[in-house]
């Protein structure tokens, strides 16, 4: 009989497995249930969370403000909803020190998810590899081998000069990670060619960068070494530009051109069994 720890166990092992840069993990990142069903819908091997997205929507702000239960509450909720493997972004772990951060992820297991995207930070290299190894931890502990991306903030904040500089601390932090039982690297902040290509050849583990308007396709990153492209919370913030249009468009002219495309009620509300 298949229990309830061996089927995470083998989304986990399925989930791993999608990282390659031969055929990149493509990530759209939703915030709710009716876009989690909507990204399984459309094909994806995968599904993940956007932590601003679930933030902004559960009346927080991105950046460790959401209460712990709440995350976990949204993540149990897509995880229940789809047959994919579910990553959830759980921001720096909220706790706030490492064994805080092994309840989180114990909690993140139960509620289904097979994968964490966990940042660094404003947190010091040495505090970090603390957090990710009581991850790793509570991990094993559940008896799954929950996919860590672990999430690297130089780029993304700007620390160090521009370069050979950035790129050498990137890549220490990278090996540091690693040891300490990351998964995969995400280096957010960074989709140029060349330093994607650098990245790529310097890190052992899965590189997985942001993507947006600008950026190169997931293919063309993937031949540059990146093994999973996501989009954050780009998804997100797409939406709720929408809101901005369509309202700003009724209130100052009466008219709802901003609303053409929309999905159909009967296909939303088709999502959902009765």
């Amino acid at each position: 009989m298949t229990t309830h720890r061996d089927s995470s166990r083998a989304r986990a092992e399925a989930f791993a497995a999608l990282h390659t840069p031969a055929a990149p993990l493509a990530l759209a990142n939703v915030w709710d249930v009716a876009g989690a069903r909507l990204v399984e819908a459309a094909g994806a091997p995968a599904v993940a969370t956007t932590s601003a997205g679930v933030a902004w929507s559960l009346g927080a702000a991105d950046g460790n403000a959401l209460a712990r239960e709440r995350a976990v509450d949204l993540v149990a909720r897509v995880a229940g909803a789809v047959g994919v493997p579910v990553t959830a972004d759980i921001e720096s772990g909220f706790g706030a020190d490492p064994a805080e951060v092994g309840e989180t992820v114990a909690a993140v297991i139960a509620a289904g998810a097979v994968g964490i995207n966990l940042e660094d930070g404003a947190h010091e290299p040495a505090a970090y590899v603390e957090r990710l190894a009581a991850a790793r931890a509570a991990a094993d502990a559940a008896g799954i081998p929950l996919y860590i991306n672990a999430r690297i903030d130089t780029y993304l904040r700007g620390l160090g000069e521009p370069g050979p500089v950035r790129l050498a601390e990137t890549l220490a932090r990278a090996a540091a990670y690693r040891e300490a039982g990351a998964s995969g690297i995400f280096v957010p902040g960074v989709h140029e060619p060349a330093a994607v290509a650098e990245l790529a050849a310097g890190i052992d583990a899965p590189l997985n960068v942001l993507a947006g308007p600008g950026a190169p396709s997931v293919a063309e990153l993937g031949a540059l070494g990146a093994a999973r492209v996501s989009l954050g919370s780009w998804v997100a913030e797409a939406a709720y530009a929408l809101v901005r249009r369509a309202t700003e468009e009724l209130l100052a002219k009466g008219t709802y051109d901003a609303l053409a495309g929309s999905l159909g009620y009967g296909e939303l509300n088709g999502l959902f069994p009765r």
